[in-house]
């Protein structure tokens, strides 16, 4: 798809300035790539492209909004010549069932973290078809491979990631353009910091995952993973495999 290397990644990230984002934005720049950060957190953003130097910006984003993505788009263009990838990373949590979880609740969680993939691709792919091809990875969750409570919004809103996810695939395949999503467990982010060791005491690998790890499996699918579109990738810590408590 013509990036063979880390260095010739031109890479818009969303979400790019805590936890997983921000992992990413660092490997990738250590790497040598071009990366415009793009998140709602200007100090932060602005404070993490200062640190990792000309190659590295800051785009405020609110990945809700399909004309701050259109503004991004450009603005990586510009500033590095063009776009030949996207990490759609952004996104919230919110911990209500199907009863609590309110009308408002729903239409914001599915307005970032499904609308705000959609206009992602949406708005980057024309640019890095122009670009001569290249890579979508976007965030889904072991919550859009199977059901789990509490968290109807969220879930929902992954599934809809892994389902659009198969489905730009097929429609980009043909224009040079690779799209697969990745499905972490539990990852030490904010979004996990109230949860507990209970969650992970039982699954294969016993603790949380460290954003680091995830960003290495990002580049990877960037860089490395060229016989690979529509797939999922899963990091969890082998959560999905099974509970190592035995049946009683």
């Amino acid at each position: 798809m013509g990036i063979e290397k880390t260095d010739d990644l031109k890479v818009i990230v969303s979400g790019g300035t805590g936890g997983i984002g921000a992992a990413t934005v660092r490997l990738l720049a250590a790497g040598g790539a071009k990366v415009m950060i793009g998140d709602l957190a200007d100090d932060a953003g602005e404070k993490l492209a200062g640190e990792l130097g000309e190659n590295v910006r800051f785009h405020r984003l609110d990945v809700s909004r399909p004309e701050d993505w259109e503004a991004i788009v450009a603005a990586t263009e510009e500033a590095f010549g063009g776009v030949n990838a996207l990490f759609n990373n952004a996104g919230i949590v919110q911990f209500s069932g199907v009863k609590d979880c309110t009308p408002v609740d729903f239409r914001k969680i599915m307005d970032i973290n499904a609308n705000g993939v959609f206009y992602g691709m949406h708005f980057a792919a024309p640019a890095i078809i122009r670009a001569g091809g290249g890579v979508i990875v976007n965030t889904s969750s072991t919550a859009g491979l199977y059901g789990v409570a509490s968290v109807f919004g969220y879930a929902a809103s992954k599934w809809a990631v892994r389902g659009m996810t198969k489905a730009a695939a097929l429609d980009l395949a043909r224009d040079n353009v690779r799209v697969c999503s990745i499905h972490p467990g539990p990852i030490a982010t904010p979004m996990t910091a109230d949860l507990g060791d209970d969650l992970v005491a039982s699954q294969p690998i016993a603790r949380y995952g460290q954003p680091e790890e995830v960003a290495r499996l990002v580049r990877f699918l960037l860089v490395e993973a060229s016989y690979s579109t529509g797939a999922e990738f899963i990091i969890d810590g082998g959560a999905t495999t099974g509970s190592l408590e035995p049946v009683k």
